[in-house]
């Protein structure tokens, strides 16, 4: 094969006729077939290059298919951000209520008092599931009372609160739901609770309604403080803070802290302000 390769680019040059008429029909015959050689040349080297270049993108395509899975992998996504719930009993205590409401909400039908001294006023509503045995008004006595403690929110004087009656115009609403439906609502923004959890999602302030009568399991505290700590704590999603973790052992836990999946050594706060202080820990990511 080789001989007969070096054979071809060496071939020896035709004699011409002594015709002058058909030696110029010869010469014009083989200017015409290398012009065509040369032609096949070209046209035989750009679709190696395209070969070469389509099969490169595919490569290229390849692996950014497979970076852009890893990827997505490793960088867990933003709308699942809820941990795994304890473990929890087939068939909740009755003490939980309900796990099903209605689906539809009755609003605490009075007005409250400013809380706080100086700052940006927001106003909220309160609201309660109807079916969830629940009643508006008790519930909104309650959250009133976590939002003017001189340990809440407020007590930076850059904020104040105030409860607005009924479906007045307000920044946020603070919802009790019972687990089915406070579950349904968070997952309209990505956030899958399990039906454990509470949550809160731009303007809404979702409570769930077995957190909120029964806490959770080595709370450590009365379910009056935990009724307080998530309060403040989905509160504090709606003022814009993200999660905190525990600042040590035996240490108080920081609010914006997830303490309803455990306190990681940490002991139950729920409190914004410690000490007349901001009392945070490290950011979670």
């Amino acid at each position: 094969m080789a001989s007969r390769l070096i054979s071809d680019r060496r071939r020896e040059p035709e004699p011409l006729p002594s015709d002058p008429e058909a030696a110029r029909d010869v010469v014009r015959a083989a200017r015409h077939r290398r012009r065509q050689d040369a032609r096949r040349r070209r046209y035989l080297v750009a679709g190696v290059m395209a070969s070469a270049g389509l099969l490169a993108v595919l490569g290229m395509g390849r692996q950014m298919l497979f970076a852009d899975d890893e990827t997505s992998a490793a960088t867990p996504r933003r709308e699942a951000p809820m941990l795994a719930p304890p473990s929890q009993p087939a068939s909740p205590p009755p003490e939980a209520g309900p796990a099903k409401g209605d689906g539809t909400f009755a609003y605490a039908t009075t007005a409250g008092p400013v809380a706080g001294a100086g700052g940006a006023l927001k106003k909220y509503r309160v609201a309660v599931e109807n079916g969830s045995g629940q009643q508006a008004d008790a519930f909104a006595a309650a959250v009133e009372k976590t939002y003017g403690d001189p340990r809440g929110w407020t007590a930076g004087g850059d904020l104040r609160l105030q409860r607005v009656a009924g479906e007045g115009a307000a920044d946020f609403t603070v919802f009790l739901a019972t687990p089915a439906t406070s579950e349904a609502m968070c997952a309209t923004a990505g956030l899958h609770t399990d039906g454990y959890a509470s949550c809160t999602i731009t303007g809404k302030v979702i409570i769930n309604l077995a957190r909120w009568l029964t806490s959770v399991p080595d709370y450590g505290a009365p379910v009056s403080d935990y009724q307080t700590y998530v309060v403040n704590h989905e509160t504090g999603h709606e003022l814009g803070n993200g999660h905190e973790a525990c600042t040590g052992d035996g240490r108080p836990a920081p609010v914006m802290m997830q303490q309803t999946y455990g306190l990681k050594g940490c002991v139950a706060n729920s409190w914004p302000y410690v000490d007349g202080k901001r009392y945070t820990g490290p950011k979670v990511p």
